[in-house]
């Protein structure tokens, strides 16, 4: 019998470490499963998830630029997905797909379990509006964060973000170019994907920051290096890349393709010696 069919679906897609979390997660689990990464664009993603069913595909994982447009071909979603507007795990149901988001939970579970880190009563800053901001933001005001303040190059992208969040006594829209008025922070996130450009710097105001700021990049890797060395200049208290997000985020879905939870730890230890090799050798 073959075994089940998995992938993640993105743009671009060969940096993506899922295909080896998922087959960390399979390995220990003994649940037989092929998990391969598959590279397409917004407007050939629908054609490539009816090959990838034809094939016998089961479910898979979305990152950039799709998850606003796996939201969009879902027939059913969850709550969370809703909320997000923006799905990163995908369920075939019958001949349909369904539709989660499980970032959020993966930030979640990573800053307050892996690193012991209380989000709740934090004045929160998220850069971005994208798919990834949209995917953690609902989870943050989950999480008990006291506000969220969004910000994004495209104003419109906030706005639209903090309405769909439906909480305007704690999440608000404001403008990037006009940070310094906003105040400082203890929980700051890096959403946008200016780190996967080898020549960007993070041009942020320091005054953000405070004695008790922790300063999250969703990135992780190459493409965490220039917010996080903001981050640092700046004294943040705590410093936290992605990866952890990354792996968590896996387990969410693993659990929702087969209903057993993989232990975490281990694949998360073993990436990160990966990881800072690989940071090292750059």
């Amino acid at each position: 019998m073959s075994p089940s069919r998995y992938a993640v679906f993105g743009h671009p897609i060969q940096h993506s470490l899922s295909p080896h979390i998922h087959k960390a997660f399979s390995e220990q689990t003994g649940i037989s499963l092929e998990y391969t990464a598959i590279d397409t664009m917004p407007e050939t993603f629908s054609a490539t998830l009816d090959a990838f069913v034809a094939q016998g595909g089961r479910g898979g994982n979305v990152t950039l630029p799709l998850k606003e447009a796996a939201f969009a071909l879902c027939a059913r979603t969850s709550e969370r997905a809703r909320l997000a507007g923006a799905v990163n795990t995908l369920v075939r149901e019958s001949d349909a797909w369904y539709g989660d988001n499980t970032d959020g939970a993966g930030l979640v579970r990573d800053l307050t379990g892996r690193h012991g880190l209380d989000l709740r009563g934090r004045r929160a800053l998220l850069l971005g509006a994208g798919g990834a901001a949209r995917g953690i933001a609902p989870a943050l005001l989950d999480a008990g964060v006291m506000e969220l303040v969004i910000v994004n190059r495209t104003p419109e992208r906030a706005d639209e973000l903090m309405d769909r969040l439906g909480d305007p006594a704690r999440a608000h829209s404001r403008y990037w170019d006009d940070l310094e008025s906003h105040g400082d922070f203890e929980l700051i996130l890096n959403a946008t994907s200016i780190g996967r450009d080898a020549k960007a710097e993070f041009d942020l105001p320091l005054g953000l920051c405070n004695r008790m700021t922790l300063a999250v990049d969703l990135n992780y890797g190459n493409a965490a290096i220039p917010f996080l060395a903001w981050a640092r200049a700046a004294e943040c208290r705590d410093v936290v890349d992605g990866l952890g997000m990354l792996v968590e985020q896996a387990a969410e879905s693993f659990e929702l393709w087969h209903q057993v939870r993989p232990d975490t730890d281990p694949v998360y230890q073993k990436l990160r010696e990966h990881d800072a090799l690989l940071v090292m050798a750059n």
